[in-house]
């Protein structure tokens, strides 16, 4: 059973690869870049807001099939949520990959997919940059968000 979870999850993450969702520019809202210098990350996430609340989330960039998949999981669930529940869910995300293998998935609006890097423990950073940038977006406009 663990193993075809595994095969599904690794799928998501293989799909969402191919054909990443929300892979364009916002024009006119906020934005921000993220850098992963030791795999080769590199993305902007583009976020528009109203009301408090998110309205349209994208991102350009290149990198491995992990941080590709992750922005394109996450542009996909932040519209709609206010700054505060985008980072309780980013602190979410981080407990998913981060967590020992087998440990049980809370799973955040269809994120669970990401438990597969909890394999790979020095790809937790790729996970997690499209999530380090969003919040720069969001928070500090026009910075450069690091996993170093």
């Amino acid at each position: 059973m663990i193993d075809e979870v595994l095969a599904l999850y690794q799928q998501v993450i293989l799909d969402h690869n191919r054909t990443p969702r929300n892979f364009r520019v916002i024009e006119g809202g906020r934005r921000a870049h993220g850098d992963n210098p030791l795999c080769g990350d590199r993305l902007t996430v583009y976020v528009k807001e109203e009301g408090g609340r998110i309205t349209d989330a994208s991102f350009q960039g290149v990198g491995c099939a992990i941080c590709i998949a992750s922005a394109s999981l996450m542009t996909g669930v932040v519209r709609g949520k206010t700054a505060d529940e985008i980072d309780a869910l980013g602190d979410r995300v981080r407990d998913i990959v981060s967590a020992a293998p087998g440990a049980p998935v809370d799973d955040p609006g269809g994120l669970s997919a990401l438990s597969g890097v909890r394999r790979f423990p020095v790809r937790a950073k790729c996970a997690l940059l499209p999530w380090r940038t969003l919040h720069a977006a969001i928070r500090d406009p026009n910075v450069v968000s690091s996993t170093e």
